[in-house]
C-alpha cells in the first residue's frame, strides 16, 4: 500500500516538508510495513 503525505505549512511550527516527515516517521513506527 503506498500513503501520499502532503500537508499545508504549520504556520509558527513546521514546514510543509518538515510536516510530511514527521507524519510519515510516525506512520512508519505504527505501521512499518
Amino acid at each position: 500500500m503506498r500513503i501520499v503525505v502532503a500537508p499545508d505549512e504549520f504556520k509558527g511550527s513546521l514546514t510543509a516538508p518538515a510536516a510530511a516527515r514527521a507524519i510519515a516517521d510516525g506512520w512508519s513506527r505504527t505501521a512499518p510495513e
